[in-house]
């Protein structure tokens, strides 16, 4: 047995689940373990010494390795290969100038369009295959132990609703709107005018088209178009910004806020649901797993901890009300997704690829198990543009005095 194979024996040992390990000319661990690696490059031996699991898991979309065993004992392994993330996560060299330049760059409006349409854009029938059916594509909301996946998806829009205190009438801003279940919740059942707004094509396509089946053409309408570019001279009674904030870049932190304050009028209310980091100053996680998102799954996306995000949120001009973290939500709502996905494995690798699904497969456990462990978290901040002086909530804004609105029953149909 070679030298590296012999550091690598007493590590899996320790392991739970076991592991058991291929490679040409080579074997260890138990046969009958959980969790099986064939590596077809002995190679990946040195990368699995040192805890490199990004690295891995892109030699697994390449076809460089294989897994056996289920997804839950495979993200155990791999937790326990990591170590610490948070405390191995890369923090930049560069001085904070050039840091704030190159986020800058990296979230020019081509760029942003191509990055997104990088993710989002792969294939709508892949995304219907595991999302519930009103394809929401965030974190949902489990207010009752005993709902499904559509049901706390359903759960979670109302949420935000109710948050946001949506009334017949008010004009409602939806960004990055998704495959549209938000803004046609808000018209169905609080009575809104809403636009849309994504830099997706497939989903821009998709939800013109539900409107129109929905017949609410006239009252909600879906644009392609970057945040950025929305004119200011009508403003909004409510925002929401879901699942989109994590494109924004660290840069650009402060500005976003600030754009979102100008859009909306005096008084007026925002809701901010996004991904947050579970460190304070990491640029990414640790082993290669941010690296590996960055290539394969969210190119340009840039995670920072809910502390900076709420500062910016201040910068940016607007009062914070409130902040929820749904992070054990997160967690659920991903392995859900991870099981749908592999319910369905042969329909799809036909709607796209080998390489698609492999990646995907990963990526879904392995956020699921980033959640569950703290490494990420999920957050929906709540904030306003105050009314100095003026009538309303103890803030000058329409936020009441108690929190009651937002609790109440949560549809599960």
């Amino acid at each position: 047995m070679s030298t590296l194979a012999h550091l690598i024996e007493p590590r899996l040992a320790r392991l739970s689940p076991a592991l058991s390990l291929e490679w040409p000319g080579g074997r260890a661990g138990e046969p009958a373990a959980p969790v099986r690696l064939r590596l077809r490059d002995r190679q990946l031996l040195l990368r699995l010494a040192r805890g490199q699991i990004g690295s891995l898991a892109d030699a697994y979309v390449r076809g460089e390795l294989e897994i056996d065993g289920t997804l839950t004992d495979v993200m155990a392994v791999a937790a326990e290969l990591v170590g610490d993330p948070l405390g191995q996560g890369r923090r930049t060299p560069w001085p904070g100038w050039l840091q704030r330049l190159r986020s800058n760059w990296r979230h020019r409006l081509t760029r942003d369009a191509a990055q997104i349409r990088f993710h989002y854009d792969v294939c709508d029938a892949f995304y219907a295959l595991w999302l519930d059916p009103l394809r929401v594509y965030s974190c949902a909301y489990f207010a009752a132990p005993t709902m499904d996946l559509a049901q706390a998806q359903q759960a979670k829009l109302d949420l935000i609703c109710r948050k946001l205190q949506l009334a017949p009438g008010q004009r409602f801003l939806d960004i990055g709107a998704g495959w549209g279940a938000l803004l046609l919740w808000a018209a169905r059942h609080y009575g809104v005018h809403g636009v849309g707004i994504t830099l997706s094509r497939n989903q821009h396509a998709h939800v013109s088209r539900l409107i129109d089946a929905a017949g609410l053409r006239g009252r909600v309408e879906m644009r392609l178009l970057d945040y950025r570019e929305l004119p200011e001279d009508e403003p909004w009674d409510r925002i929401a910004s879901v699942g989109m904030f994590e494109h924004v870049g660290q840069a650009r932190l402060d500005g976003y806020f600030a754009k979102l304050r100008r859009l909306l009028r005096p008084g007026g209310l925002l809701l901010n649901h996004g991904i947050a980091a579970g460190a304070l100053n990491n640029a990414e996680l640790g082993a290669g797993m941010g690296r590996f998102i960055e290539h394969h799954i969210f190119p340009g996306g840039e995670l920072v901890h809910v502390a900076r995000a709420a500062q910016a949120l201040a910068r940016g001009g607007l009062e914070l009300l409130d902040a929820e973290n749904l992070r054990p939500h997160y967690a659920r709502t991903l392995w859900a997704w991870s099981a749908g996905l592999e319910a369905r494995l042969d329909q799809a690798r036909a709607l796209t690829n080998e390489a698609t699904v492999r990646a995907y497969r990963l990526y879904l456990a392995g956020s699921a198990m980033c959640f569950e462990r703290g490494w990420l978290a999920l957050y929906q901040l709540l904030g306003a543009r105050s009314r100095p002086g003026g009538p309303g909530g103890p803030s000058g804004s329409d936020y009441p005095y108690t929190r009651g609105h937002m609790l109440g029953s949560h549809p599960a149909a």
